[in-house]
């Protein structure tokens, strides 16, 4: 197993911790890439959540364009009054991030509607694309799409090809019972005497494994356990054989909406970059190399920021978390030999 599995490797890690609990409409296999259906809203506005089926809280936001942040697109592209977005969710979808929503067609989720608050303010149209993994990319190689927005980790090795405007926290994270006392704080010391489930194969394991071994150093134990799925993750959760599971966090903070009103509620019990201890993963709008994208939209995601629609879009879908300061061009990504 390498190092730190690829990014890819961990979209497929988020899709499937939150296939248990997955929504009534989900993405059909239906090829590489497909034309998605977007919601409509009325000028100067954006409601995210909508159709979300309960993975968000809906929310109408009023958002204008910026007329000078319009005039630093490239001059194709603002000719065209079109944003051309990917998305990287099919064929199953990962929710709480891209995925079709309850009305059974329409491309929901905290990255698509990020995408539209982002062109509401350049002043464009969002047009959306829903591809596979690998298809998203070569859509942004071919010009049919401008900007991935689908969770992509900014990492050295993509630099070679792409330019990164980062807007969100690559995280994981701990989930815990409501009613338990423990939490994270950031020090694996923490997790000396606990038990903790974690999927096999995944970025979250290998962090895992390495706070074991350094806890097995110092005379301390901290129990491992993996599960054949995530109903008897959960099982084990609720009936108290494990203290906490350690997932993707956005898949955590899914969880914890879903279980919300069940009786056995669950909540967050800490964070941690999912690139390790020296370097806070990033998650970004991602756009061909030298297309002339990367820094508007990063000052569109900027001006959202300071304008605090940012914060409340990452409310709606319960990932306040992983809120950044601002938004960057190109900033240091996953080294290369972790990439």
């Amino acid at each position: 197993m390498p190092s730190h599995p690829s990014p890819r490797r961990l979209t497929r890690a988020l899709a499937a911790a939150t296939a248990v609990a997955a929504l009534a409409g989900t993405l059909a296999a239906c090829g590489g890439d497909s034309e998605a259906a977007t919601t409509t809203d009325a000028a100067g506005t954006v409601t995210v959540g909508r159709v979300s089926n309960g993975a968000a809280k809906p929310t109408e936001l009023k958002v204008s364009e910026v007329k000078a942040l319009n005039a630093e697109l490239p001059a194709a592209v603002r000719r065209s009054g079109t944003l051309k977005i990917v998305v990287g969710a099919l064929p199953d979808g990962f929710p709480p991030l891209a995925y079709i929503g309850g009305d059974q067609k329409t491309l929901t989720g905290a990255e698509p509607d990020f995408g539209r608050l982002v062109a509401a303010v350049l002043g464009l149209k969002p047009q959306f694309s829903n591809a596979t993994w690998e298809n998203m990319f070569v859509g942004i190689d071919s010009g049919k799409a401008d900007v991935g927005f689908a969770n992509i980790t900014d990492t050295e090795e993509r630099k070679k090809k792409y330019d990164f405007a980062s807007y969100r926290k690559d995280n994981v994270g701990f989930e815990v019972l409501k009613k338990s006392t423990w939490n994270f704080d950031g020090d694996y010391e923490n997790l000396a005497g606990k038990t903790v489930a974690v999927d096999s194969g995944t970025n979250q394991e290998r962090i895992l494994l390495e706070w074991q071994s350094k806890l097995k150093a110092e005379g301390k134990t901290l129990t491992v356990k993996r599960y054949a799925g995530k109903n008897a993750t959960y099982l084990a959760l609720t009936g108290g054989r494990i203290d906490a599971y350690f997932a993707a966090n956005p898949g955590v903070a899914y969880h914890v909406t879903r279980t919300a009103a069940s009786p056995d509620p669950t909540r967050s019990a800490g964070t941690y970059s999912g690139a390790g201890a020296s370097l806070q993963g990033l998650i970004a709008a991602t756009t061909k190399k030298n297309s002339g994208l990367a820094k508007p939209i990063a000052d569109a995601i900027n001006h959202l920021i300071k304008s605090g629609q940012y914060a409340k879009w990452l409310a709606a879908y319960n990932l306040s978390d992983e809120a950044v300061a601002k938004s960057e061009v190109n900033p240091p990504g996953l080294p290369l030999s972790d990439s």
